[in-house]
């Protein structure tokens, strides 16, 4: 008996320890690009067709693009028109606005909180007549196209909090990412790329960090979490075969390691060696898979010219590009992070600089999807964690949650609107007021999913997206 509890001890700690291991030698090999008939088909893995049933004709929405402005763009000099906030420029802010609130970096400045008038001017656009910023010319020449809410809010007034609760529905660190919800919910329609995909860039202000569990899976099984892919060079690390490794060896690497997952997975039923086996078979498709996606050279120079961008650069533009790339091919939720937001100082420079980098590539999404019938089936949300104070921070504005303006575009929106509003300052939403909560069951509700029943039990309790909370917003739909 003892010697037959140490042999299975062994064989446990093989099992566990010893497929990570080969499995981190293995990972090299199996991205190689050079290898494009390198998928082995006699590797099956049962695909994850989600959990929640949609019937044909409910969902509106296949697929989602989060264009996350990361920092807190300032509505103010975005997408939120405040001529009596200029005529108050210089003058102090009125305590009846701020007395008793949360204010950031400001709350010691309570006495002397002075007006900063919009920096930019505003214009009308498009036959609907949309006011956006003239920093954003670009996203204004698709004002027909989008729907502008200017009453959100949120609960968390910094930066990492106010993004988990954006991603999450909570502020508490180690719940579901959206995106990870929805592949749980739905599934992917692709199956040799991650469902879930992040790309990030960066310039024109103060790059906050953006941390990985920002798209983590949480409490579900890992085989949910969002993939970063790197903007420049290699998607994906070790992209490139080691030396001396052939297609032979690797597919008995690939083998190998199956059959010792296979084994852990039979005798201790753990969704996390069910996700481990998942993902060597994709990140085994992904060695041909991945090099295609990152091939520009089949797309035209006037789609090039377009997005303002060869693409493999790094910037928002090609990111813009390669999600549009990413959506063709069954990606369920793409999310493109743009750090130089945090205008704490030098807004009116600043904000239109962090303007240029974004203006152009966004426009062309939209553009691009909607001319090749793709943007009826995606829905679109450009938006940033919080917007900025009516109040100066000396040359810039502080963090504010309690009116903040975001704008969705795509399937089941409806187009060349605006929704709510904020005071005349632009301190607070006074008007049909949307929350982060509203907003996650407002997409949900856009796939066919009604966010109250999209649940997972976990310690004893059924939680969910919206958490108990969660309105869907019906005027905004189309």
């Amino acid at each position: 008996m003892k010697n037959s509890l140490a042999s299975h001890l062994c064989r446990r700690t093989f099992l566990r320890q010893g497929s990570y291991g080969i499995g981190a030698t293995a990972l090299a090999a199996m991205l190689a690009p050079n290898q494009a008939s390198g998928a082995d088909a006699n590797i099956e893995v049962p695909k994850w067709d989600g959990i929640y049933p949609v019937k044909k004709g409910e969902g509106r929405i296949k697929r989602v693009i989060h264009l996350c402005m990361a920092g807190g763009p300032s509505h103010l000099e975005t997408l939120d028109p405040k001529p009596e906030l200029g005529k108050m420029d210089g003058k102090p802010m009125p305590k009846s606005y701020t007395e008793g609130k949360q204010i950031a970096q400001l709350q010691g400045q309570a006495n002397n909180l002075k007006c900063l008038g919009p920096q930019h001017e505003f214009k009308r656009y498009g036959k609907s007549g949309l006011e956006i910023s003239s920093i954003l010319p670009e996203i204004g020449s698709i004002a027909d196209d989008i729907c502008v809410i200017r009453s959100m809010q949120t609960d968390q007034i910094n930066h990492d909090p106010a993004h988990t609760l954006m991603n999450t529905g909570t502020s508490i660190p180690g719940r579901p990412s959206m995106g990870s919800w929805l592949l749980y919910g739905l599934g992917s329609e692709c199956d040799n790329l991650p469902g879930y995909v992040v790309l990030t860039s960066v310039g024109g202000g103060q790059s906050q960090p953006i941390a990985a569990r920002q798209w983590h899976s949480g409490f579900l099984p890992s085989r949910f979490q969002g993939v970063e892919f790197r903007s420049q060079g290699d998607p994906v690390l070790y992209v490139n075969s080691p030396k001396g490794v052939d297609l032979k060896s690797q597919r008995e690497v690939i083998r190998a390691v199956q059959s010792l997952n296979d084994v852990g997975n039979t005798i201790y039923q753990d969704p996390e060696i069910a996700t481990r086996i998942a993902q060597y078979e994709l990140a085994f498709k992904m060695q041909t898979s991945t090099p295609e996606l990152m091939d520009l050279s089949n797309e035209p120079q006037h789609i090039l010219d377009l997005y303002g961008t060869k693409g493999g650069d790094g910037s928002f533009a090609s990111n813009c590009l390669l999600a549009r790339r990413l959506a063709e091919r069954g990606v369920r939720f793409i999310q493109l992070y743009h750090r130089g937001w945090d205008h704490h100082g030098g807004i009116k420079g600043g904000s239109q600089t962090t303007a240029k980098f974004v203006d152009k590539g966004t426009a062309a999404l939209v553009k691009d999807l909607k001319q090749r019938g793709m943007l009826d089936e995606t829905l679109i949300i450009w938006g940033g964690e919080f917007g900025r104070t009516p109040m100066a921070q000396g040359s810039g504005r502080d963090h504010h949650i309690m009116g903040f303006s975001c704008w969705m575009a795509g399937g089941g929106i409806k187009p060349g609107f605006s929704w709510g509003a904020t005071d005349e300052l632009g301190y607070s939403a006074v008007e049909n007021k949307v929350h982060v909560h509203d907003l996650h069951a407002t997409m949900l509700h856009l796939f066919g999913i009604d966010h109250k029943r999209l649940t997972y039990r976990f310690q004893g309790r059924d939680f969910r997206l919206t958490d108990v909370h969660g309105n869907i917003v019906k005027e905004i739909l189309a």
